[in-house]
């Protein structure tokens, strides 16, 4: 009962700030550019939270936020409409609709197919919504038992895992967290003013910028990789109308229980580290597809195979938020960047943001609910703009975006060499896409590395240099432990991998 009535308090607290006019104003700017960069291919919300991070050292924190989550939620709304209509998915997280969404379009349905990708995308959403409400303050209370020995053990096994579990290569993303957690430590020491790696440059003094990292490796990188990649859409405009949108009483039916279904899966995925939207969007698919009566429909135009996975990604999109907010850990690069923004603002993510922040972390949330009501409205009613959106050509588009960028950048401390840093880390981000390096867990060690130090720093000195208190204490030896297995796993999995692959060509050489 008590729980009940914190529960209605705290999100009365959360209405009232959600509410002003200034919050809900960044809310819909976040949630419309979010559906604009999720309807054009080759953006994404990565990139858009990118561009748009300079622009939140002018603001207050929780604009900030508000507005970037926005961008984050909305572009997987945005997401499915090229995967429907062109077979290009707008956000990776959309990629698996287009093996059911595109051939509903090619059948003549495609009305019918985003219709129901925003109605699948609202209910994740908000079942993924309702998980944080009721889970976070859960969590809570095992987080403020945690000490700098926690802290340090949970974030190394987050940073191996996000960089194993939701990459090809295991090797190549433990090298890019350790790539990032070296040019966090970049500039002068907090703990002992040593200046570290900065080579005589006293620009690097103060470290390198998160905003012209995250712009460069991420905003530029992906438009010079989308230059000759993206072009002009084709899409029949008026074959799409409001009554083309009406799905068939058979077409809800099918719809509800893989909405479910989809929306629970999405939120156990959403909350792991290294895994996020598109890992939970394929698992969706695969769960229904496995629970159908005639899989054989899956491919062919099936509407649950659109309905499980846009009800997941968009459900695992709020858990996310989870574990960030609660824990301080990011469990992808763009949570990442909502800690980074809320970094500048001066605010740590953790156990101590709930208490020492309620209406920061409940504004958010009922500015989730919000932001969702604004997408039906974006969505559903706008469904033609967003279809003329995808016939611009992308030689008209990305010369402005460059220029945003170097604008938005330059802003921040008014010092050429930030747009040196976007340049330089521009190139190395697409030479990583070149040579399949993943540019994010780059991103998640120089957001995680600095924290680390200081919980690791904090944890010896209070141990008097006893490193074994990392084992003494049980949750942080299980944190510890688990990594361990993780590292070993990998490599294992890779063998096995390489082994199966082995085996079939041999039979295949021997047929």
């Amino acid at each position: 009962m008590e729980f009940a009535r914190d529960l209605v308090a705290n999100l009365a607290l959360g209405l009232d700030l959600a509410a002003s006019a200034t919050n809900l104003t960044y809310c819909f700017i976040g949630v419309f550019v979010g559906t604009f960069v999720g309807v054009l291919p080759g953006l994404g919300a990565l990139t858009a939270i990118s561009l748009l991070l300079p622009i939140t050292f002018h603001l207050d924190a929780t604009a900030s936020i508000v507005m970037l989550a926005g961008v984050f939620y909305g572009a997987n709304y945005g997401g499915s409409t090229a995967s429907i209509l062109l077979n290009l998915p707008g956000e990776p997280s959309s990629a698996v609709t287009c093996l059911d969404g595109y051939p509903m379009s090619r059948q003549g349905r495609s009305g019918v197919a985003l219709l129901m990708t925003t109605v699948a995308s609202f209910v994740g959403a908000n079942i993924g919504i309702l998980v944080m409400v009721f889970f976070s303050p859960v969590i809570l209370e095992v987080a403020l038992e945690f000490g700098a020995e926690e802290y340090f053990s949970m974030m190394l096994l987050g940073l191996v895992a996000a960089s194993t579990v939701s990459t090809d290569s295991p090797v190549k993303g433990v090298a890019m967290v350790t790539l990032g957690v070296l040019l966090g430590v970049v500039g002068v020491d907090v703990q002992t003013s040593t200046v570290r790696f900065t080579f005589g440059i006293v620009e690097l003094y103060d470290g390198l910028s998160l905003v012209a990292i995250a712009t460069g490796l991420f905003g530029v990188s992906e438009v010079i990789a989308s230059v000759r990649t993206v072009g002009r859409g084709h899409v029949d405009r008026k074959s799409i109308t409001f009554r083309s949108m009406l799905p068939t009483r058979e077409d809800l039916h099918r719809s509800w229980a893989p909405m479910l279904r989809g929306s629970a899966v999405g939120s156990f995925f959403g909350a792991l580290p290294g895994t996020g939207a598109a890992i939970a969007s394929f698992m969706a698919y695969a769960v229904e597809k496995k629970a159908a009566s005639d899989p054989a429909r899956f491919g062919k135009g099936a509407i649950e195979g659109i309905a499980a996975p846009e009800a997941s990604n968009n459900a695992a999109v709020q858990t996310a938020f989870i574990p960030t907010l609660t824990l301080g850990i990011p469990g992808t690069v763009t949570m990442a960047l909502m800690i980074g923004a809320l970094i500048i603002h001066g605010i740590t993510p953790g156990p101590l943001l709930m208490t020492s922040r309620p209406d920061l972390f409940w504004g958010l949330v009922v500015s989730f609910w919000i932001g969702n009501l604004f997408l039906l409205i974006i969505n559903i009613p706008m469904i033609g703009l967003w279809i003329r959106l995808l016939s611009i050509p992308y030689h008209l588009l990305y010369p402005a975006i460059l220029m945003f960028v170097c604008i938005g950048v330059y802003s921040v401390n008014y010092n050429f060499f930030d747009i040196v840093v976007v340049m330089v880390f521009g190139a190395a981000g697409y030479v990583m896409r070149l040579l399949e390096f993943p540019p994010a867990p780059l991103l998640l060690g120089f957001v995680l590395g600095p924290l680390m130090e200081e919980n690791l720093d904090r944890a010896v000195l209070i141990s008097r240099g006893d490193f074994w208190v990392f084992v003494e204490r049980p949750i942080s030896a299980a944190f510890l432990g688990a990594t361990i297995l993780l590292l070993v796993w990998m490599p294992w999995r890779a063998w096995r991998g390489q082994r199966r692959a082995r085996l079939q060509s041999r039979q295949t050489g021997s047929a």
